[in-house]
């Protein structure tokens, strides 16, 4: 079942995917689904090759597929409607001990050439409105297969919470005709105290407004509103400025740091977003110290306030120690 039901007290679609219960769940290295089929006598993979660069295919275990059937529940009150979208699998590599953080810069900028790709495809479909590109990685977060991949789904209507960073952005330009994301990332330069690394066309920081400790966010310096929209040059400069900030994050405490990234850019629903929507990646790792994880408890789930231990000055010069010696 793929179904979406309205929720009418805070007016959010949630998504309703049953197959999903019985996806595989961290299986041994020998019997990887996202590995290479090397031969006629390995476990049968989703990749029937020897060997893979970059790999993207349909998720098996699917959040919304195109052939959605029309739901039998709903009422004027809480309507429902089919699932309808796309789910599909990145994966970098066809190690299955690697990760994006020990990627080397050239396999990243293939990757971020992938994602452009997959941004334009998807995001051609009639019934894709946004097309949200991301990655959970790590046990801490949930992740059910360790092997280095990543997500992207094509949802048929604009996620809670990008809607609500293009309405603050809307706001904003029409009330000082500028781009907000262009604004907070003046503030950051100027002040300096957050700013983790700085690329000809990118900069890192962890923002002045962070949920999690170790939150870092990366926009683009040109008022941009896709991936897509990114020259070469910019798309080269993305892959290093990543890779920076992800073997900071292996640095912060010595092991692989678990994390969800998230890249947020203009929806595919035919709107107007220029100044409005700005390409950017944000990036939350749950941990805030080596030992203990940033929990989502009473006032983070049920009243949306996160509650914060530590101030992103803080955090951010501790992440940029790291990522200036992993560079040195």
């Amino acid at each position: 079942m793929n179904e979406l039901r309205w929720n009418p007290t805070v007016k959010e679609w949630i998504s309703y995917a049953t197959h999903r219960q019985d996806r595989t769940f961290l299986p041994p290295k020998e019997y990887c689904p996202l590995c290479p089929t090397r031969n006629e006598d390995d476990f049968p993979t989703e990749v029937p090759r020897s060997s893979y660069e970059i790999v993207v295919f349909e998720n098996k275990f699917p959040s919304f597929v195109p052939d959605a059937p029309e739901p039998e529940a709903g009422s004027q009150l809480t309507p429902a409607a089919p699932g309808r979208g796309v789910c599909e699998v990145v994966l970098y590599t066809d190690d299955h001990a690697a990760t994006l953080a020990t990627a080397d810069v050239r396999r990243i900028r293939n990757l971020v050439e992938v994602w452009a790709d997959r941004y334009e495809v998807l995001g051609s479909l009639d019934y894709v409105d946004y097309v949200f590109i991301f990655e959970n990685k790590g046990e801490a977060i949930g992740v059910t297969l360790h092997h280095p991949h990543g997500q992207i789904y094509g949802y048929p209507f604009i996620p809670p919470r990008p809607q609500k960073e293009l309405e603050a952005a809307r706001e904003y330009r029409e009330r000082t005709g500028g781009c907000l994301h262009c604004a907070l990332l003046s503030q950051e330069h100027e002040d300096g105290r957050r700013v983790l690394t700085k690329g000809e066309h990118f900069t890192a920081f962890v923002p002045f407004y962070a949920r999690f400790p170790y939150e870092a966010h990366l926009y683009a310096r040109r008022c941009v509103p896709s991936i897509a929209d990114l020259s070469g040059e910019e798309r080269w400069d993305l892959a290093r400025v990543l890779k920076r900030v992800l073997a900071g994050y292996d640095g912060l405490f010595g092991f692989s740091l678990p994390y969800m990234m998230a890249v947020h850019q203009a929806p595919t629903d035919g709107g107007d977003y220029k100044g409005v929507a700005h390409f950017h990646i944000e990036f939350y790792p749950p941990n805030r110290t080596a030992e203990k994880l940033k929990y989502l408890a009473g006032s983070e789930t049920g009243a949306g306030v996160f509650v914060m231990d530590v101030k992103p000055e803080d955090t951010a010069r501790e992440l940029r120690e790291k990522i200036e010696g992993t560079a040195s």
